[in-house]
């Protein structure tokens, strides 16, 4: 495109394209990206786009907005400050999408969201349609009367006035692009021009509607061109316009194929009716593009010939059915990690985890849906989730209404994970999240619990050798086989997750019933680093008492030791018995010892008072258990931008 280059480069930066992963936005990302680098792709969910995968964009280049959430809007042009903005977001367009609420709140709510943060801007952009003429079709000039025969219609129509508003009260600088009928490389396979190029080159032609229904098709390079015109040439004077992008060409479906059948020797004749009409297709739609010429001095440059060639030369060379069909129809369902992250005391590591959590699933390529669980940390915890929680819809916060114990807390957010594989990990950074990235090849090698084995970890030589004592006591006490040196730190499968969760035990010790539940396991070895911030909540007692909760947990050994006791304490004392027997009668002056009396009674009351505490610590278990107390008590979650603090609306909204 001649001059291109000039006009990229004369956009004031940063340059946002809210839509880049649609048909005309890609195309836009793609030819602007060719002469800078500050262009982002603003996309709603920018892992599992096929255009913006086989274009090959850099992850840096691709942000992550929901333009329906205002907070998730506003943090992205709090960080970045974009001064150009392209706004090609929709729905609505196509006949498959028929959410009629999504339709209006992508269209009206969306652009809202946007405009009202585009303060200092340079230029505003918005793609519009030739469906807000409606009924009114046949080559309409802009000022023209605009009659809606779709949600869709109304919708745009709706933001079209919002430009105009926006222009005049606030003084925004945008103008509103009439788009007709764009066609060229990446846009949906399943249109009228990708599959008419596509049998062409076969000699064919796909399913037709009437040839006497009329469009005006522009190609792709020249509706890009149009939109870096219309940013480079907004002014006072214009701001809030609409502006049709057409051809000013009426053209029949029957001059179409003609022209086909000329361009690519197709001996077929079309099958006219194959294709029914959309609901708000009219029999005459073209338009008149001589505002753009005179306000922003754009015109079309490609000729309907020279376009179906350019079309059919990019599909050869691209090997449109070996790559595009298949990333288009079967498009790559990518795998969804719910990572749930116990916090207490955490607030000044929680935001590096979670930077370095987003950078772990970007390079795996995933979605992810991230759980933090606060168990009523003393500290700001609650205030940094929640700000979080505003920038990231796919971000969820739980706080407990006391603490119940890291335990509790990754029960908590597994009861609600929704992803195909949890995560669980300390808030604390102890538990590296690039770890992930080894523990998910794992994952897809087939095994469904895969745990860290800590082969090393930053402590003292007496905590070192501790753990790995109790690790190895554990192993050999339990009654099924327990990996040594593993943590909770965790990816478990979603249907190892579903048999934990619905285990009826109250008092949980999940290292244990991971490897309880069994299924296909394997380890990953790491080396643990110390917390990154403060000190960590654990000592001698709490360790102890860990071990404890363990062993009790998941071994009788300790009974059965205090039976075996028992037993030789009794053989012992009836041998005593007939010996100081033989000894009296042998002896009868010998003497009786005092101390020997004391050390026996306080030898057998020790060994008694051990083994009434080793009852009671298994009695204790099954009182807690009758008591059939909840496991934890949630105070609030925040989810999807709701805060909800009752257990029955959180039940509703996860349904």
């Amino acid at each position: 495109m001649e001059g291109i280059k000039e006009k990229i480069q004369q956009l004031e930066g940063p340059v946002f394209i809210f839509g880049a992963s649609g048909f005309i936005g890609a195309n836009l990302l793609d030819t602007i990206l060719k002469y800078r680098s500050d262009c982002y792709a603003i996309t709603h969910n920018p892992r599992s786009d096929w255009r913006l995968r086989l274009l090959d964009v850099r992850a840096e280049n691709i942000l992550h907005c929901d333009i329906n959430y205002r907070k998730s809007v506003e943090s992205i042009f709090k960080i970045y400050q974009p001064k150009t903005i392209f706004n090609l977001s929709a729905y609505g367009a196509y006949s498959k999408q028929d959410n009629t609420s999504l339709i209006y709140e992508t269209n009206i709510i969306g652009t809202v969201n946007i405009l009202e943060h585009c303060k200092n801007i340079k230029a505003y952009v918005h793609a519009g349609s030739s469906s807000e003429y409606g009924l009114n079709s046949a080559n309409p000039k802009e000022d023209d009367s605009l009659v809606p025969n779709s949600h869709y219609s109304v919708s745009k129509v709706a933001a079209g006035y919002l430009l105009s508003y926006f222009a005049r009260e606030h003084h925004v600088p945008c103008l509103n692009l009439r788009l007709y009928s764009i066609y060229g490389p990446w846009e949906e396979p399943d249109r009228l021009m990708p599959k008419l190029i596509e049998q062409a080159l076969q000699g064919s032609y796909p399913p037709l509607v009437n040839p006497d229904t009329t469009r005006d098709f522009v190609y792709i390079d020249d509706c890009v061109e149009a939109f870096l015109d219309a940013a480079n040439n907004v002014s006072k004077e214009n701001s809030g316009q609409s502006i049709n992008i057409g051809s000013g060409q009426k053209t029949t479906l029957k001059e179409l194929t003609s022209a086909c059948r000329q361009l690519f020797k197709i001996e077929n004749e079309p099958v006219w009716g194959g294709m029914a009409n959309r609901n708000w297709d009219t029999s005459e739609w073209y338009g008149n593009y001589d505002k753009a010429n005179r306000l922003i001095n754009w015109k079309p440059r490609t000729s309907l010939n020279e376009g179906l060639l350019k079309f059919a030369a990019w599909q050869k060379a691209i090997n449109y059915i070996n790559k595009v069909l298949p990333a288009f129809n079967a498009p790559k369902k990518l795998a969804k990690i719910s990572p749930v992250i116990a916090c207490y005391k955490d607030a000044q590591s929680i935001p590096i985890l979670y930077d370095r959590l987003i950078a772990t699933f970007n390079k795996i390529g995933c979605n992810y849906e991230i759980i933090f669980v606060n168990d009523d940390s003393p500290d700001n915890t609650e205030k940094v989730l929640q700000d979080i929680c505003d920038n990231d819809l796919d971000v969820i916060s739980i706080k407990h209404s006391r603490n119940f114990g890291s335990q509790a807390a990754f029960v908590s957010g597994m009861e609600i994970a929704t992803g195909d594989a949890v995560v669980l990990m300390d808030g604390d950074g102890q538990d590296p999240p690039e770890l992930i990235t080894r523990f998910f090849e794992q994952w897809q090698n087939g095994y469904e619990v895969v745990y860290g084995r800590r082969v090393k970890r930053e402590a003292s030589f007496f905590m070192n050798f501790a753990y790995k004592s109790f690790y190895r006591i554990f192993h050999k006490m339990s009654s099924i086989n327990i990996p040594q040196d593993a943590g909770d730190f965790s990816l478990i499968d979603k249907k190892v997750v579903e048999q934990i969760v619905a285990l009826p035990e109250k008092e949980q010790f999940l290292r244990g019933l991971r490897a309880w539940v069994g299924f296909k396991q394997t380890g990953v070895n790491y080396e643990r680093p110390e917390r990154m911030f403060g000190v960590s909540t654990n000592n001698l007692r709490k360790n102890i008492w860990w071990a404890k909760k363990g062993i009790f947990s998941f071994s009788y050994l300790p009974l059965e030791i205090m039976s075996y006791a028992g037993l030789f304490l009794t053989i012992i004392s009836f041998l005593t018995i007939l010996l100081q027997g033989i000894a009296k009668m042998m002896y009868p002056d010998i003497p009786h010892g005092v101390s020997t009396v004391i050390v026996l009674v306080l030898f057998f009351g020790g060994v008694q008072l051990l083994a009434i505490a080793v009852i009671g610590e298994y009695l204790s278990k099954v009182l807690d258990e009758a008591k059939a107390r909840p496991k934890f008590i949630r105070d609030k979650v925040i989810i999807r931008g709701r805060t909800i603090d009752t257990n029955s609306e959180l039940k509703n909204i996860l349904k």
